[in-house]
C-alpha cells in the first residue's frame, strides 16, 4: 500500500496481507509461486496496489538482490516502445545515444521485470515480447546478435485479457505465456481490514509521537469505513494525506474530509438487502438514529465500540468479524444481544437515495 515519503516506501508481503483473509490467501499463493520460475499475472481494479504487490514479491524472492525494473506499457509512446524495452546499439538510428542504450529487459537481467498495464501493449510489440520470453534472449535495435537474459516476469492489468484475446487485441499465446500464476487483488470495498489500513496510513503521515487511535474522530472513521472507495488504496491514501494536511488540531474530524466523503450518504439499507449485499450502512452525521448514536461509555461502551468497529470493518460478515475479535460465531451473536447491537437484517432505517 502507498505510504508517505518520510517512511519506508514499500511494505513486506506479510504486511500487505495482514488483517484480510483474501489478502492472506493471495500472499500465501504468491510466496509459493515467486521462486518457481512461473510468470505471475496480477489482476485487480485500478488503485488496488498491483505495483506494490509486485515489489513485495520481488523483495521476498531469491532475486531480491538484483534489479526490479518496471515498465508502464500504457505510458510509452508506441514509436519508442521497442527501443525502451529492448534497447539499441551505437548508431542504430538518428538521435540515438552515442554509446547505445540497454533496454528495460536487459536492465532486469537476473532480477524481476514488471510490465504494468500489459493489456495496453501494442500488438506488434507483443510478438517481440513473446520471442524474448520463449528464447530468453533479446536483440537490441541495430544488433547483429541476440543477448541472453534471465528475468522473472510479473505482469499486471486492470483489463480483462481474455476479452482482449477474443477481440483480437491481445495475442492468445502471449496470454498463456504470462498467466502462469494469476493473483487477483480484491477491491478495497471487499476487504475486511479497512480500519487497519486507515490507521496505518494515518500513522505513516503523522509523526509517531502524534499518531494514535485518537488521531481520527469516530464519526470521521465511520464515514471512511462506510465509503465504497472506487479508487481503492490509491484514493484512500490521497484522502488520508489530504485530511492530515488540513486538520486543525491533533485528530481528523468529519469537517476535514474531502468533498467526495463530505457528500457521501449512507446507502439505503432496504436496497442493499434486496440485492443481497453484505454491507452495514453507516448513518450520516445529520441523522440521530441508529446503533452508532447510542451511548458508548464505560467498559461495556468500549467493548460495544470495538465490536461495532469489527462488524463495520468486515461489512457485517459475521465470520470475518468473529475471527477479528478472536471468538466463534455463536459467541459473537451472544455478544450482539448482550450489547444491544441489532443485526443489520433486523434494523429498520429511513430510506436514503442509493
Amino acid at each position: 500500500m502507498p505510504v508517505s515519503a518520510n517512511t519506508s516506501a514499500y511494505r513486506s508481503l506479510d504486511e500487505l496481507g495482514s488483517g484480510d483473509p483474501q489478502m492472506q490467501d493471495l500472499i500465501t499463493r504468491g510466496k509459493r509461486l515467486i521462486d518457481k520460475g512461473i510468470p505471475i499475472l496480477i489482476l485487480g481494479e485500478t488503485g488496488t496496489g498491483k505495483e506494490y504487490l509486485s515489489r513485495a514479491l520481488h523483495a521476498y524472492s531469491a532475486r531480491r538482490s538484483a534489479a526490479w525494473v518496471a515498465v508502464n506499457c500504457a505510458s510509452i509512446p508506441e514509436s519508442l516502445a521497442e527501443s525502451e524495452l529492448f534497447g539499441y546499439c551505437k548508431g542504430a538510428f538518428s538521435g540515438a545515444l552515442p554509446g547505445g542504450m540497454k533496454g528495460k529487459v536487459q536492465q532486469a537481467d537476473s532480477g524481476t521485470l514488471f510490465l504494468d498495464e500489459i493489456g495496453d501493449m501494442p500488438f506488434s510489440l507483443q510478438t517481440r515480447l513473446l520471442r524474448v520470453l520463449s528464447e530468453r534472449e533479446v536483440i537490441p535495435l541495430g544488433a547483429a546478435h541476440p543477448v541472453r537474459v534471465d528475468v522473472h516476469l510479473i505482469c499486471a492489468t486492470h483489463q480483462d485479457l481474455k476479452t482482449l484475446v477474443a477481440q483480437g487485441r491481445f495475442r492468445e499465446d502471449l496470454y498463456y505465456r504470462i498467466a502462469g500464476g494469476v493473483l487477483r487483488l480484491p477491491s478495497l470495498r471487499d476487504r475486511a481490514d479497512r480500519r487497519q489500513l486507515i490507521m496505518r496510513m494515518i500513522a505513516d503521515e503523522l509523526a509517531p509521537a502524534v499518531a494514535s487511535e485518537h488521531s481520527i474522530a469516530p464519526a470521521a472513521l465511520q464515514r471512511m469505513l462506510a465509503y465504497q472507495w472506487p479508487g481503492n488504496l490509491r484514493q484512500m491514501h490521497a484522502v488520508i494525506r489530504y485530511c492530515c494536511a488540513v486538520m486543525n488540531g491533533n485528530r481528523i474530524e468529519v469537517s476535514d474530509l474531502p468533498e467526495e466523503l463530505m457528500q457521501f450518504e449512507a446507502l439505503n439499507l432496504n436496497h442493499i438487502i434486496s440485492h443481497g449485499a453484505n454491507v452495514r450502512p453507516i448513518l450520516s452525521q445529520a441523522d440521530g438514529a441508529g446503533i452508532m448514536s447510542r451511548p458508548a461509555t464505560g467498559p461495556l461502551g468500549d467493548e460495544r465500540s470495538r465490536v461495532i468497529d469489527a462488524l463495520v470493518g468486515s461489512r457485517w460478515n459475521i465470520s470475518a468479524a468473529s475471527r477479528q475479535l478472536g471468538m466463534c460465531r455463536a459467541s459473537l451473536y451472544r455478544k450482539l444481544r448482550q450489547l444491544d447491537i441489532p443485526h443489520v437484517r433486523d434494523q429498520a432505517m429511513p430510506a436514503y437515495a442509493a
